[in-house]
Order: structure tokens, then sequence, then C-alpha cells
């Protein structure tokens, strides 16, 4: 009984077990079965996507980047394919044949690395870029895989590259590649690729799903040949001279368009620091405080001052020359660029007049020129000057300007007072090549009127022909321009011992412009004074220009306006002799001062009938020196001042005939 009662026992379980086994078969082949349905019906499209995938591949296709064209069309910046070829040892079925295609196509032998089967690297990258011309013969080769790149090239190498830019990962980075960048990139396109069970590419199997839509040409009012002059000009004087580094830019003057523009740095790359960096101008300011002067009706040409021994203490500062000049007419003042003349001569504008000419001029604030990075440089608001800022800003100091901002300003006084909007970009090309004016030429303003800009023209010409400018001086053309020299500062922003900048700024012919130039050079060596150094860089650049087969000027013009006389001596040496200052008594004065034997500088233009009409001399007696001086100056005639405080007396006497350009002698008392 027992015995079967342990049989009984042991079958039921084991017919338990075999329960849930079955069970569990069961429970399995459901969990299998409803796994298969949600694979084959619920998830099949997502699976079928995913195969694709591994075997297809979306990505962009590059558009092609548009030119960058010069104003007549030259080629500065351009795109093209260019191919790499890369071998796969592994899918290399003959290696004889494979080395020799790579050796008449390529001229570059299969790499040792590459020449088996069992290679350790599984693709090997040939060195250099080709031409897809070069690399189609190898596209039916086994195991020889051609990947293509867009590459930006530029045919005239490093030829404005600092106003060109560069691009980087397909963007532009710096000068007209950056600022133009949404016009010249294009729209990139799309395209399906095969790839087989590795996940290669299968050659051939590519679909484009929208094609690249390439980007548009840029041309620039940049002109190639004098572009390369002007690299040049500046190299070799940055060679000479040694100067750190250096900036010319060369605009037309009508148009605000930018010819040229260079600016090389400490270590000889092209840069935008004629946009970006800032320096005190110095001398170069002086023809703006002049224009000042004349428009507000201050001064005439031939208004005099006494520069004394060539220093003047004033508000506990000292102002000095290079020498000593003693009393000069405006016009003389700025011919021989005395600090001490033009300092004295600023004290007659009010800061108000004084700080909006300058701001008229486009000191303290943006160009707007289409380039990245510029800076507005500093003009402080007259709140901020100290007694002695009207006297720095008369010569340069206290002020900061980019060279591109002072070529705007002297193409004012180029062009009858009007301050121009700069102009890199001339037009854009659309796709069918025709092209699309990009904005006209546009007067910001007219800073002073044209009679003042036809008085100041004949100073910058003396101030080449006879004054600091000389070494800018052409025999055949008129030239205007001015000279100027700085300190320079330091990176903690403090002057540098025996550091300066050297400056000049000219326009030419000085008849009808059509060029500016203003240069710029950082630390020259030894000789430092504007005139020497950065005059000879217009002129050298002017004189390549001129004796080129293509210039941007009329040569019909230039016939015209050559020289048919020689050019100037210069100005005799000064006579010295016993005088006392202009000022008032209560003003203080007095002291040995120096006058030109010479005759003094053209006066402003007067009619045939008016000049050879007799003057009558006024009534002067008990009138201020100042007040006498200046009504006989604008009757063209010049002065000779003796003693101070009012006049007492002018020969020849009230009521005389004289001729406009006699000299008038006043005599002052106590």
């Amino acid at each position: 009984m027992k015995a079967r009662a342990r049989e009984r026992t042991r079958h039921g379980r084991i017919r338990s077990r075999r329960g849930l086994l079955l069970l569990g078969w069961l429970a399995l082949a459901g969990i299998m079965i409803a796994r298969l349905v949600e694979v084959q019906l619920l998830e099949r499209q997502a699976w079928a996507d995913d195969a694709l995938r591994q075997h297809r591949l979306t990505r962009e296709v590059p558009a092609t980047r548009g030119r960058i064209l010069d104003r007549n069309g030259s080629e500065l910046a351009v795109s093209h394919w260019q191919a790499r070829v890369v071998i796969a040892p592994h899918e290399i079925e003959d290696f004889e044949a494979v080395g020799s295609a790579l050796e008449t196509h390529l001229g570059i032998p299969l790499p040792a690395a590459a020449s088996s089967p069992g290679a350790e690297r599984r693709w090997h990258f040939l060195p250099g870029r080709f031409s897809t011309t070069e690399v189609a013969s190898l596209r039916r080769l086994r195991g020889v895989h051609i990947e293509r790149e867009l590459q930006r090239l530029y045919p005239h190498d490093a030829l404005a590259r600092g106003v060109l830019g560069a691009v980087v990962d397909g963007v532009g980075a710096g000068g007209i590649e950056q600022a133009m960048d949404s016009i010249l990139a294009g729209r990139n396109g799309r395209e399906v690729v095969a790839r087989d069970n590795e996940g290669h590419e299968i050659p051939g199997k590519a679909v484009t799903m929208s094609p690249p839509t390439a980007g548009l040409d840029v041309v620039l009012t940049i002109e190639q040949d004098l572009q390369a002059i002007s690299e040049k000009a500046l190299a070799d004087a940055l060679a000479s001279t040694g100067a750190r580094a250096g900036d010319l830019v060369i605009t037309d003057p009508r148009t605000g368009e930018i010819l040229a523009m260079t600016s090389v740095d400490g270590a000889g790359q092209a840069t935008l620091a004629a946009v970006h960096t800032t320096f005190e101008p110095g001398s170069t300011i002086k023809p703006f405080t002049t224009a000042a002067l004349l428009r507000h009706d201050l001064a005439l040409l031939t208004d005099t001052v006494d520069t004394q021994e060539g220093w003047w203490r004033v508000h506990g500062r000292t102002i000095t020359d290079v020498t000593a000049g003693g009393w000069m007419t405006l016009h003389e003042v700025i011919q021989e660029s005395s600090n001490v003349g033009i300092a004295r001569f600023a004290e007659r504008l009010s800061p108000g007049q004084q700080y909006t000419v300058l701001r008229d001029f486009g000191f303290g604030t943006e160009t707007g020129v289409l380039l990245p990075g510029e800076v507005a440089g500093t003009l402080r608001l007259p709140g901020e000057w100290s007694a002695t800022s009207v006297h720095s800003l008369a010569f340069g100091y206290e002020i900061a300007a980019t060279p591109l901002q002072m070529a705007l300003a002297y193409g004012a006084l180029a062009n009858g007072g009007f301050l121009m909007e700069p102009r890199i970009v001339r037009e854009i090309r659309d796709a069918r090549g025709e092209p699309e004016r990009y904005g006209r030429p546009r007067a910001i303003r007219q800073v002073v009127p044209g009679w003042v800009t036809e008085q100041l023209t004949p100073v910058l010409v003396d101030v080449v022909d006879r004054g600091t400018g000389t070494r800018a001086r052409l025999s055949s053309f008129s030239v205007a321009g001015k000279s100027g020299t700085a300190r320079a500062t330091g990176s903690d922003g403090h002057y540098e011992e025996g550091a300066y900048y050297a400056s000049f700024g000219a326009y030419f012919p000085a008849e009808d412009p059509e060029l500016l130039f203003f240069v710029r050079l950082d630390r020259p060596d030894s000789a430092y004074y504007g005139g020497e150094t950065a005059a000879p860089v217009m002129r050298s650049t002017l004189q390549s220009l001129l004796s080129a087969t293509r210039i941007p000027i009329d040569r019909g013009k230039l016939a015209r306006v050559r020289r048919d006389r020689p050019v100037p001596a210069p100005v005799q040496p000064l006579a010295r002799f016993a005088s006392t200052d202009l000022t008032d008594p209560e003003e203080g004065g007095g002291g040995e001062a120096t006058i030109p034997r010479s005759s003094l500088p053209a006066r402003p233009k007067m009619s045939a009938v008016a000049s050879a009409r007799p003057l009558v001399l006024p009534d002067l007696e008990g009138a201020t020196m100042r007040v006498a001086m200046r009504r006989l100056h604008k009757m063209g005639l010049r002065v000779r001042p003796e003693g101070g405080g009012r006049v007492v007396a002018i020969i020849p006497g009230e009521g005389m005939e004289v001729a406009a350009g006699d000299t008038i002698r006043v005599v002052g008392g106590r």
C-alpha cells in the first residue's frame, strides 16, 4: 500500500513538472509570436527605414562659392572642386595596374605601405589635391576612392588678402569673405549616396535630391594693378625705414570708392589695420583746423601770428616747433607745419566750432565701410576737454583716427567739401552674370563750402612744392598734401620714448583730383618725420601708377594739368627783426619774432578788374592791432605790425591809394 502510494505521488510530480514545462514553452512561443507580429507588422516600416539608412546616406552638397572680382573683372578669389585620392589596399585586385595608373595620371607611386592586401592600415590618403580631370580615369579602379572637396583659391596669392579675408570651414573669416558671406556662400544642396554592407560609398550610386545654388559674384572697387603697386610701395617703405607696420589707402575722392587698401603688421602679414587701428594723426589734422577757421570767417590765409622762437608756454604746457618761425601767416603755418602757429590760430575757434567741424569731417564716428571690425576712433565732447585741448586738437593730439577716416576726410578737401560714404563693393552679379549695382556714390554731408577747399588747395600744393612735403613733389604735376608726425603709444596707453607715427595725406592732380592717398608708418627708425618717410611712399606709388599701362584716371586731364613751368624753388631763409606780439596790451606778449623776406603765399583769388583797381587805406587809428590787421588782410594787403596795443598810425597813411599785395606798416602804442 505504501509502495503504491509513493508511486502515485511520484507520477503526480512528474505530470506537474511536464505541465509547468509545457506552460513555459507555450508562454515563450506566445511571446515569440507576439514579438514576431510586432516586428513584422507594427514595426515593419521602422526596421525597413533603418535598413535603408544603413545602405544610404543623405548628405549636403556644398554650393560653389561666388567669385570676388576687381573693378575690371579680374578674379581675386574663386572656388574650384578638387579631389583627394584614397587607397583601400584590401579592395585592390591588381596592384600593378593601380600603381601604373597613379604614376601616369598623378605622378605619384603607390605607397609601399599600401602595396599589399595585408597592409595594416585600411585607408591611405595620397598627399596633395588634384583637379577633377586628373582623377577622372581613376574612378573605375577598384580600391581607389575619390573624395571631392570645394577649395577657395586666390589666383594672385597674397594680393589684397587683408581686404579679401579667408574661408575657414566653409565660412568667411575677415574682409569681404566675412562681410559678404551670405551673398558669396550660396545655398547647399542634398544628395543620397548608396553604401555597401561595410558602410562604404558605392561609386556612381549618388542621387541628387536638391541641387546646390551657387553663390553670387561680388565686384569690388579695388583696382588690381593699383593694389599691387601700393603693396610693393608699402613693402619697400617698411624695408627702407625699418617701420614696424604701415598702411596705404587710395580712394577716388569724387565717389568715395576705395581703389587700393593695404595694411601690413609687424610680422609682415596683411591685415585690416586701416579700418580697425587708430593713431593720433599729428600735423595731418592741421588742414581741417584751417578749414574751420576759414569756414567761420575767423581768419584769412594772410592773417599772421607770432610763433616767437618756435615755442610757446600756455596753461603750464610748452608747445614747440622744429624750427623758429617768428611772424607767420596762416598759409605759412600750414606750409611749414608750425604747431605754435596753428595752436594760436585755433584759439579763435570756440570749442563747439572746433568739435563740430572735426566731427563733420568724420572723426569720432565709424565710416560705415562694408568691412568687419571697424572702429570709430576718439573725439571727446567739448565738455570733457581740458584747458589745452583746443591747442592739442589743432595739431593732431587728443584725437584718434583710422587711416581710412583720414583718407575720407582728405577726400572732402579734394572734392569741394563733401564727405563721401566709403565704397568697397561696386556691384553684385546675379546667377546669369548680370551686374546689379550695390549702392551708388553718396555724399554724407558737405562739411565746408567749396570756396574753403579752393583756398586750401594752393596751400597744400605749397606744402609739397616748398614746405614739409617736398619729398612727394613731382616735376610734371601738382600734388596737394600734408605731412604729419605724432608720438606713438604702447600697449599700456602711454607714449613710448622715441616712437612715432609718420603720415602723409595727398590728392592728385591738385587742380582736379582723381586720386586720394593716405600713408601711415608705425615707428620708422632714424628719420621719422612724415615728410621724410611717408611722403615718398605716395610719390613712388604715383610714379609707378603713371607709368602703368592701365590707370584709373583720365590721361587727357593729366595732359591738360601738366606743369608748363619748373617746380618752384624752396622758400628763402627767414629774416629776423624786432617786433611785439599781436595781442592787445591786456593780453600781454612781446619779444623778438621773425618774418620771411620772400613774398607771401598766394592770396585768395581776385578778379583781374579788382586786382587792377587801386585800394584806399581806411582810418584805423584807435582800433586794436588785431582788428586793423584783419581789415587790411581782407583788402588783400600785407601787414607789418610795429608795437602793440591800439593803432596810432598806418604807413602809408589814411586815404592813400595802394595796390593789392602792398605791405602796410601798422604802428601801435599804449
